[in-house]
Parts: structure tokens; C-alpha cells; sequence
């Protein structure tokens, strides 16, 4: 079989996704069109040069209606006879961009392709798509749907993760966001965001809290016990999927749950032909590549059963694992998958993750591939597996070997 390789993986810096963030003035076409220009010019990219663009987002309405994969080529520099496909896996949408891309190269369809995604989620409001099974009656009582929230407070119970625990992680995400930003660990792979004057909107994630500690997350109420326990009482739709559960324990708040923000990410894949024909060197091969559906009112479980079978379906077990990509969606979905596997917590989200800087829903599975890779480069090691939890109850996982 084809091997499919990353040759580039490049993000911009995560904006605040409020009226107030530095990105909130640019629509989803333009920021994506960005990112796809930065990939064409650092790769000296012309004309057909790949395949298809693949572009997740979450929220496809309004300005991220349509097919804004389409869209954005003909924004961007990329010659118009590329075509664009744009995809939602929600959470793993990205991921989900790059694992389809490297799957079609392995398959023969095309030697090369831009995957990622984007999501503005200052300009277009999570949710605002409407999702059946959220808005069915029908299919969220079949489902005993909560809200997401409410799931990640149920790991939480499940797995005895207390609200200490929860803090001390996005306490630590901080921290070593805040590192890696000091320490240039980024530069390699951030593209800042100018205006039609080359200006600069944006160069650094603004969504961090460096001066984030236990006593600040401490002061925090609980941001989803209200509407657990009183209106409209998803406690009680949870106890009747779950009845072993006496009540669940509400541990997450803005604190140590992911942030809402504005971003976009991509990355250039190709087979050996496509590396040789543009002098460009292979930096990892997309060694694997697995999704799985899981428990849809618990819903953000599936990191764990999606890395059993990838590592199963490849012959490898999780020792052969050099460092981890989590996505910190709540704290407790990574705290679930460290105790699943026993793993060190210093191999995990090295740099921090979307509770310090944010997850722009489609773009996040493209990012945190690219930061596992530089993250693999700058340690000298070898395997990554990155891998997202998922609405409704799924999950995805990629595995990358540098060469």
C-alpha cells in the first residue's frame, strides 16, 4: 500500500471567540483562505498540485454553510481546478479531514491533499445548526441525551475524578501552554493572521490565563449543576441511563473545560512521488488512522475504546507510544484516559491543550496532529497518537511516526 506522509501542518493563533477576540472581524472563508495561502507559498505549490481540499467545520450554516472547503480555495491562491470537500465528524472534524485525506493516498485516489478545517465560533454559535439529537423529542429520548457538560460531570462520577483533580489539570494546561509559547515551541507551525494590508491581526493565542492557580479555579461555581438538578433536570435523565449512579457530581466550569474560540489549521499530505516531484522531505507517516462509536449520553468516553482498537488493528500496544494529543474537550475526558492506560501525565498534551488555549471545533484534530508532530521533532522521538472524544458519542484517533 501507498504510504501517505505530512509534509506540512501548520495552524494560526486561536482567538477568542467573542465580540472582543482579535479574529472576530474575519469570516471563516477568509481565515481559512489564509492558512490555505500559507501552505501553498511555504511549499512552493502550483497549479493542480493536490488532490482536493478536505476541511472540516462543525457549525455548516450561514457563513459556514455550503461547502466552505470550496469556498475558501476560490478565496485563496490555490488554482481553481482543486475541488473541496468540506466534512463534520463535530469535534474530529479536522481529524477526520486529515485521516480521509491520507486514506485515499493510501488507496491510490491522488497523491496529494490539504486537510484541516476551521470554526469561528465568535461569529457562528455552536448549536446554531440545530442537531437532531438534541431538537428531536423522538431521538433524544431514545438516546437519554444531556448536554455535553453534563456528560463530562458523569466520567466524573463514574470514574471518581474530583473537582481538585479536574483543576490541578487545567491548572498544569496553563502552565505549560504558557512554556511552550515562552520556549518558541509553536513558531514552526504558527501562521499569523494579517489583514488585505499584511498587517497583523493576530500572532499568539489570546485565550490563555497564565496567572490561572487552584485558588482562582476554586472560586468558580459549577457550570453545569442548574441545569443538572433544577431546570430542565438532566440529572435525572442521566440516573435513569446510568440508575447505579445515587446523583452525579458536578466538577466542570469555564476553568477546566475547553474555550471557546476562533481558528484554523492545515496540513499538507502526499504520497513519496508528490515529495520528490515538489523537493519536499517527508517529516511522518500516518501510520494509522481509527474511529468508533460509543455510549451516546456519557458521549466523551471515546478516546479510550477508539485507541484500544487502533492499537489493536496494528499490532501495537500502548507502550509503543513515545507521546499523547488528548483533546482537553473537559478535563475529566483526559483524566479517563490516563487512568485507562496508566500513562505518565508528562507524556500527555506536553504543551497544553484547549483548556488553556481553546478548541475551534473543526480545526482542533488538525492542530493537535501538528502540534504531536513538532512536539516529536523537538523530543527526538518517534510515535505519536493524537485523539478527540466527539458529540453524540464517538470517537477518533490517529497514529504518526516520524521519518
Amino acid at each position: 500500500m501507498t504510504e501517505a506522509y505530512i509534509y506540512d501542518a501548520i495552524r494560526t493563533p486561536r482567538g477568542k471567540g467573542r465580540k472582543d477576540g482579535s479574529l472576530h472581524e474575519v469570516t471563516s472563508v477568509a481565515l481559512s483562505a489564509n492558512i490555505l495561502n500559507a501552505v501553498k507559498s511555504r511549499n512552493g505549490l502550483e497549479g493542480h498540485a493536490v488532490e482536493d481540499v478536505i476541511w472540516g467545520n462543525v457549525t455548516q450554516v450561514g457563513e459556514q454553510g455550503g461547502c466552505l472547503a470550496r469556498s475558501a480555495v476560490l478565496a485563496s491562491d490555490l488554482d481553481q481546478s482543486i475541488p473541496g470537500l468540506a466534512i463534520n465528524r463535530f469535534c474530529a472534524s479536522g481529524m477526520e479531514a486529515v485521516n480521509l485525506a491520507a486514506n485515499q493516498i493510501k488507496g491510490g485516489a491522488g497523491q496529494a491533499y490539504i486537510a484541516g478545517g476551521v470554526e469561528m465560533m465568535g461569529r457562528v454559535a455552536m448549536g446554531s445548526d440545530g442537531a437532531a439529537i438534541a431538537v428531536d423529542p423522538s431521538l433524544a429520548m431514545k438516546t437519554y441525551f444531556v448536554p455535553q457538560g453534563i456528560s463530562a460531570d458523569i466520567i466524573a462520577t463514574e470514574y471518581g475524578f474530583t473537582r481538585e483533580a479536574a483543576d490541578a489539570l487545567a491548572v498544569e494546561s496553563q502552565r505549560r501552554a504558557v512554556q511552550a509559547w515562552k520556549e518558541g515551541r509553536f513558531d514552526k507551525s504558527i501562521v499569523a493572521v494579517t489583514d488585505q494590508n499584511g498587517l497583523i491581526i493576530l500572532d499568539q493565542d489570546e485565550y490563555m490565563r497564565p496567572g490561572t492557580d487552584m485558588a482562582t479555579l476554586s472560586a468558580l461555581k459549577p457550570a453545569f449543576k442548574d441545569m443538572g438538578e433544577v431546570m430542565p433536570g438532566f440529572d435525572k435523565i442521566a440516573m435513569m441511563k446510568y440508575p447505579h449512579l445515587e446523583r452525579v457530581n458536578h466538577i466542570h466550569h469555564a476553568g477546566n473545560s475547553s474555550g471557546i474560540v476562533d481558528g484554523a489549521a492545515a496540513v499538507l499530505i502526499g504520497n513519496a512521488e508528490f515529495g520528490r516531484a515538489h523537493g519536499l522531505k517527508p517529516r511522518a507517516r500516518i501510520r494509522a488512522t481509527a474511529k468508533i462509536g460509543t455510549d451516546p449520553t456519557i458521549m466523551l468516553t471515546g478516546p479510550v475504546p477508539v485507541t484500544q482498537k487502533i492499537l489493536a488493528d496494528h499490532g501495537m500496544t500502548i507502550g509503543d507510544i513515545d507521546l499523547f494529543e488528548v483533546n482537553e474537550a473537559f478535563a475529566a475526558v483526559v483524566l479517563r484516559f490516563q487512568q485507562a492506560f496508566d500513562v505518565d501525565p508528562g507524556v500527555v498534551n506536553v504543551n497544553g491543550g484547549s483548556i488553556a488555549m481553546g478548541h475551534p471545533l473543526g480545526a482542533t484534530g488538525a492542530i493537535i496532529i501538528g502540534t504531536l508532530l513538532d512536539e516529536l521533532e523537538r523530543q527526538d522521538k518517534q510515535v505519536g497518537l493524537a485523539t478527540l472524544c466527539i458529540a453524540s458519542g464517538m470517537g477518533a484517533a490517529t497514529i504518526i511516526e516520524r521519518v
